[in-house]
């Protein structure tokens, strides 16, 4: 298996049928236009590559905080169901970890359900701990996929 970035917008479209396993109401128009909007801030995009077939996808932004500095933070991390529990994960956190030294990110944090219990488990055993809360306030229920 090969973890590598995705280079561009292009590039992040062929592999829409990853993100569907998580969100199958993602339409390539509306993919193609959310990527217009985050790509310009700091947004990208891991995948992890079995021969030619994208079987993991992670996006990620590079961010600051006041009370940290220099950040990654994970989003959307989507392993394909037919290759869970299979090393893929440690595989796409260790290669974003690395990026964030090598970007000289001080934290990396990531958001999850607080009902998705198997993925906490990963999330601590590979260090991750909850430092807080995430509050939402839905404006649009409508919108969520």
């Amino acid at each position: 298996m090969l973890v590598r970035e995705l280079v561009d917008k292009e590039e992040m479209l062929m592999h829409l049928n990853v993100l569907q396993e998580l969100y199958p109401s993602l339409t390539l128009e509306t993919y193609s236009r959310e990527l217009d909007e985050m790509l310009p801030c700091r947004y990208g995009q891991v995948g992890v590559f079995e021969e030619e077939e994208c079987i993991a996808i992670s996006g990620f932004w590079i961010g600051n905080k006041l009370w940290i500095g220099k950040y990654l933070e994970l989003d959307n991390i989507i392993v394909r169901a037919s290759h869970r529990s299979q090393g893929v994960g440690k595989l796409m956190f260790d290669f974003l970890e690395r990026k964030a030294f090598e970007q000289q990110c001080k934290m990396l944090s990531l958001d999850s359900y607080t009902s998705n219990f198997k993925a906490h488990k990963f999330f601590y055993n590979e260090g991750y701990a909850p430092k807080g809360f995430h509050f939402v306030k839905l404006l649009d229920k409508d919108a969520i996929r």
